[in-house]
């Protein structure tokens, strides 16, 4: 597990691949029910999360859609495809999945409130770390980042649609990218997440400078591998 730095009374974490029982490409902590992972290994991973990390509840599993709505969750499960959750109950872990999309965590940080965000580039372009920085109503000043595990610049080569996505309506994301191929460019997530945050007003920013795609001991990567497993981000507030 990677911890991730968080306010006092807040916890926050990232899975790796290890300490599951599913085999082949999901080898071997998967935590997606979507991915075509034996339903059976899915749930023993699952179990094993929350029994290894005496998590204080099971995760509220989202539907992601790379979308950018945000839920507030109490003690009911999702009820909606959403890609980024808060809660401001003690006890509540929140949960996304990823394999070489973005992580964010924001935090108060009074420990009142947490939200994970599923923030691969369309979601990112389309706002979903504003909404949730909107959603938990809380002054950018008070909030904590932290960015987990992503595929970093140099193994994440996109199009150039992908750039003006960004660049179209902010010049300054041009430095989030660097030529690469012929109409290709290498795009930095972190770099993108630290510039929406820092326009956003959240000025305390951690975490960054892993890479999904070329650590596979550690990481499931999408891009590396196709078929795979997922890790997951988890969040919430201690009791």
């Amino acid at each position: 597990m990677i911890e991730g730095a968080a306010p006092p009374g807040v916890r926050v974490l990232t899975t790796t691949r290890d300490g599951g029982v599913s085999v082949g490409p999901y080898s071997s902590l998967n935590l997606a029910g979507h991915v075509d992972d034996d339903p059976a290994a899915v749930a023993e991973n699952r179990r094993r999360l929350v029994g290894a990390l005496a998590l204080p509840g099971d995760p509220a599993w989202l539907e992601q859609v790379h979308g950018t709505r945000v839920l507030e969750l109490h003690d009911e499960p999702p009820t909606a495809p959403a890609d980024a959750a808060l809660t401001r109950k003690p006890g509540v872990v929140l949960a996304v999945l990823t394999a070489d999309c973005l992580p964010v965590v924001l935090a108060a940080s009074d420990g009142s409130a947490v939200a994970v965000v599923h923030a691969g580039w369309r979601g990112m372009a389309a706002d979903i770390i504003e909404a949730a920085i909107e959603a938990l109503a809380v002054a950018p000043d008070r909030l904590q980042a932290w960015l987990g595990p992503a595929i970093g610049p140099a193994a994440y080569e996109v199009g150039a649609d992908v750039r003006a996505a960004f660049v179209d309506r902010d010049a300054g994301a041009a430095a989030a990218f660097m030529a690469g191929r012929p109409d290709k460019w290498q795009c930095d997530l972190y770099a993108l997440a630290r510039r929406r945050l820092a326009a956003a007003g959240v000025e305390a920013v951690s975490g960054g400078g892993f890479c999904t795609y070329s650590d596979r001991e550690r990481f499931f990567s999408y891009r590396r591998d196709g078929q795979c497993g997922r890790m997951a981000t988890l969040a919430w507030l201690e009791k």
